[in-house]
């Protein structure tokens, strides 16, 4: 029986991938560099990587992935398309989707169940982010997290990034809003009985200049997106970080 990804779909692995493309940072930054061979422009991590670079993660340049001859293709439900993943299926690629988490544990139990699946490894950072992330803080604070503006986008309900700032205890407050990346007016941001704003410098750019003027009266906390978002070995740094900048 074929092994599956995490939506399902078998994923045929005649042996341990050795020429893998990631369509997703974090599972770049997941997965041993000797054996990536393509990555998207937004694949910062590991910083030296030096593959061929395929376009962005919502558009990227199939005919590119395609010429590179995976043997295996990482991507995601939430930030590629399923006509991309389809066309590669199409012409015989291999892809394993992961689920969009809504957890920390889950997203620490896909990676495990891919590196499992596909390579037989338990890498120590993926143990050590697992004891980190165990324990969840009482709740003290409640925060709204833009990731964009011109719309303004927030972090909503099922969430990594909230389970993260949950697990911190903070309060995500649109924790159960009906959307998970709702789309307020300013004035109903302004209007929110929050005590922080928490404002990553990714997807979009916030900085002391660009943000919190938005939000009179209430602290701004600039965290690293990657730290808030990224599910891999960066989660080992994060929770220190994010508890220094939320101090």
């Amino acid at each position: 029986m074929l092994p599956v990804d995490d939506l399902g779909e078998p994923v045929p692995l005649p042996g341990p991938p050795r020429r893998v493309v990631s369509l997703v940072p974090s599972l770049t930054e997941a997965v041993d560099p000797a054996v990536l061979v393509g990555a998207t422009d937004y694949c910062t991590h590991p910083p030296d990587l030096a593959v061929t670079r395929v376009g962005g993660s919502k558009y990227p340049k199939v005919d590119r992935v395609l010429a590179l001859r995976p043997d295996l293709v990482l991507a995601n439900s939430e930030e590629n398309r399923p006509e991309d993943v389809e066309r590669l299926r199409a012409d015989g690629i291999p892809v394993w989707v992961t689920a969009a988490p809504a957890s920390v544990p889950a997203a620490l139990g896909s990676l495990r169940r891919l590196l499992g699946t596909a390579w037989d490894v338990e890498p120590g950072w993926l143990v050590e982010a697992e004891r980190l992330w165990r324990d969840v803080r009482p709740p003290w604070a409640k925060a709204v997290v833009p990731v964009w503006r011109k719309p303004w986008v927030v972090v909503g309900r099922d969430t990594f990034a909230g389970d993260v700032l949950h697990r911190l205890g903070v309060v995500n407050v649109y924790a159960d809003h009906a959307e998970r990346y709702p789309r307020p007016s300013v004035d109903e941001l302004r209007a929110l009985d929050v005590d922080l704003v928490v404002l990553p410098d990714e997807p979009y750019l916030f900085t002391p200049d660009d943000g919190p003027q938005f939000f009179p009266g209430l602290r701004p906390v600039y965290v690293s997106g990657r730290h808030l978002t990224w599910y891999g070995p960066s989660l080992v740094a994060a929770r220190a970080a994010l508890e220094q900048a939320l101090a």
